[in-house]
């Protein structure tokens, strides 16, 4: 056999076999493991069962696992705790800078539900008058970017405020007893200071800047099973599809599924944007903008191009 012909063999040789192994790799898949949080479409395919329908004749469970932020959600994606889960556009720029094992997947332009929040009867007006001021957000979540370009917006700087990193949880109970000025939060819980804990909305985010939030996968889990992660990022967008058009279901799945009251998810689920897609070029640059900005400010360690981990189908 001549050289040429036998490289050839042996690199077609090798694919197969690399093939072979995917498809065995694919095919042992027992489980798949979904982080969520107490809003979005996982929420809605969670009650609706969607996943469990598509994938149960193939003889795999789904397993839920909640989260009360996007940060510790990344955590666990790193040690491959879960495979699939939703965040906003802060929690996967730390995640990347601190080299986790993740990939964007798809992605959401989100066009309202979250800001910040000041009381009632509070002197803050403007978003000058947050000079000095403690404003309590998830450090790492979408709150963190939003109050850096709302501050930004004003000619502020980071150091013009004093951060109080409260998870959503914490930070309500401190809103309302007034342990911090403002609060930076997306819904529901947005939802529930604006209406039960006497806010008032400061900022909505989508007058500040554009924003997006993402389907996230294991880095492992998106190479080894590219068919099955293809199969949950189509389940999820037909899940979107049918929520935009059927929004009073989806407020009482939303609070059938995380126990907060009705009138809470509706609010939350009459102003969310659902439709999932491609992380498309636009979201990738303004994603960048993200990274770039928490690197200027030294939030995160070094600098990151998102779109080195922006996840494609290879077998498309």
């Amino acid at each position: 056999m001549k050289r040429r012909e036998f490289l050839k063999f042996s690199l077609g040789s090798a694919a197969a076999v690399a093939l072979s192994q995917r498809a065995q790799a694919e095919a042992g898949a027992k489980e798949i493991r979904i982080g969520y949080q107490k809003n979005g479409v996982l929420v809605i395919a969670r009650q609706r069962a969607t996943l469990e329908n598509h994938f149960r004749p193939q003889g795999i469970e789904v397993k839920w696992v909640e989260f009360s932020s996007g940060p510790p959600m990344m955590e666990a994606m790193n040690i491959g705790s879960i495979d699939y889960g939703a965040v906003g556009d802060s929690p996967p720029v730390f995640a990347q800078a601190a080299g986790a094992a993740i990939v964007y997947a798809a992605g959401q332009p989100i066009t309202n539900g979250q800001g910040i929040l000041v009381p009632q009867n509070s002197p803050i007006h403007s978003i000058a008058e947050l000079k000095g001021k403690r404003i309590g957000f998830t450090k790492g979540s979408s709150a963190h970017n939003i109050t850096v370009q709302t501050l930004e917006k004003a000619g502020l700087t980071y150091a013009d405020i004093t951060p109080v990193y409260l998870t959503p949880p914490d930070a309500g109970p401190a809103f309302a007893n007034g342990s911090i000025d403002a609060w930076a939060i997306w819904d529901p819980y947005f939802a529930i200071g604006e209406t039960k804990q006497n806010g008032r909305i400061l900022v909505n985010a989508q007058e500040i800047t554009k924003t997006n939030s993402f389907y996230i996968a294991n880095r492992d889990f998106a190479k080894n099973h590219p068919s099955l992660l293809q199969q949950i990022i189509d389940v999820t967008s037909s899940t979107a599809a049918w929520a935009e058009t059927h929004r009073d279901e989806v407020a009482k799945a939303l609070s059938a599924v995380t126990g907060i009251a009705l009138d809470i998810q509706t609010i939350a689920a009459n102003r969310s944007a659902f439709r999932v897609g491609p992380v498309t070029d636009d979201i990738i640059a303004t994603q960048q903008g993200v990274a770039d900005r928490f690197y200027k400010l030294g939030l995160i360690p070094r600098q990151i191009a998102i779109r080195d981990i922006v996840w494609r189908n290879p077998q498309t």
